[in-house]
């Protein structure tokens, strides 16, 4: 994707014992250039990492990065009327190397442009050039059959969200929602107050006090909710942070599913109600039987943010 909106850089950098170290940032139309420069070559600047991304070029005394915002695992947030791409610039130092390793922030901020729906944050989650998943998460209109129209929910009117995941060269993988919480922040590790909509693994709590529910799946790779519009953040804006996982359809486990509360019926299980005891660790704490690797085969883990959205409350 390309953006043609003046560009504002946003940049922190932290000490980390590279005195002689500078970092420059260009943010382009849909693209960014990177420049580390370290006049004392104390880094090995081949170990240098834009998120998932190697190095485009590095000599002895710097390492570049040209690379497109739909690359390198760039998280998209929007915030009031900034467009921000995130990401992290890392080095993965030697034990014995005198630099240690470290992490620094890299933001690249756009003018959110009108008529703009944040419908999508569209991740594309790498393996080493293995394999590759392309992870969605939509608001959707009412029947599922597009995108939203509208960022605004009156209050416990249903808001259609849509969870999906594209795979090239993978086998068929089941799309779960692990973890969604609402904060009234972009980022999540700054947020004050937070509610919680799905946890323990894929438990739809928000279910048990509401009209919450997972709708029938229409295909595997493809997880529809509706979520019931509550008071938490009401006349904010409201961003929904979730933990995307794809998995195999045959390896699905009480950290591996989709549960809803039925009334009058408990927790049950979306994708095959006979196995509901899958859910029956909802109300305590959900644990694997034995420890299982993401990178393993078996499936991959994406997080994802929806927002800003706002919720209204029309009899006030």
């Amino acid at each position: 994707m390309a953006f043609f909106w003046p560009c504002v850089l946003l940049l922190w950098l932290v000490a980390v014992g590279l005195a002689a170290a500078d970092m420059k940032l260009d943010c382009g139309p849909g693209y960014m250039t990177l420049v580390w420069t370290d006049s004392r070559s104390q880094a090995d600047l081949s170990l240098f990492r834009l998120g998932s991304c190697f190095p485009t070029s590095f000599t002895p005394r710097d390492v570049v990065f040209n690379v497109e915002l739909d690359d390198c695992n760039f998280r998209r947030l929007v915030s009031g009327n900034e467009l921000n791409y995130t990401n992290d610039l890392l080095y993965a130092s030697f034990p014995d190397s005198y630099v240690l390793p470290f992490t620094l922030p890299v933001v690249c901020s756009y003018q959110r442009p009108k008529n703009w729906y944040p419908m999508r944050y569209d991740p594309v989650f790498s393996t080493y050039g293995v394999e590759e998943l392309v992870f969605h998460i939509n608001l959707m209109n009412d029947d599922f059959s597009g995108p939203a129209e509208s960022t605004t929910f009156p209050l416990g009117s249903m808001i259609p969200i849509m969870a999906t995941v594209e795979q090239v060269t993978h086998q068929p993988l089941l799309v779960l929602l692990e973890e969604c919480v609402a904060t009234t922040t972009p980022d999540l590790q700054v947020a004050a107050d937070m509610y919680t909509i799905i946890t323990n693994k894929g438990c739809l709590v928000d279910s048990e006090s509401s009209r919450s529910k997972f709708e029938e799946r229409q295909n595997v790779s493809e997880l529809r909710l509706l979520l019931q519009a509550f008071r938490f953040g009401l006349s904010q804006e409201v961003y929904i942070h979730c933990t995307m996982a794809a998995w195999d359809p045959n390896g699905l486990d009480n950290t591996k599913k989709a549960c809803h509360y039925v009334k009058d019926h408990g927790w049950e299980l979306l994708d095959n109600p006979v196995y509901s005891s899958l859910c029956d660790c909802c109300n305590s704490t959900c644990k694997a039987r034995k420890a299982r690797s993401p990178g393993a085969g078996n499936g991959l883990v994406q997080k994802a943010v929806i927002g800003p959205l706002t919720i209204i409350d029309l009899a006030s």
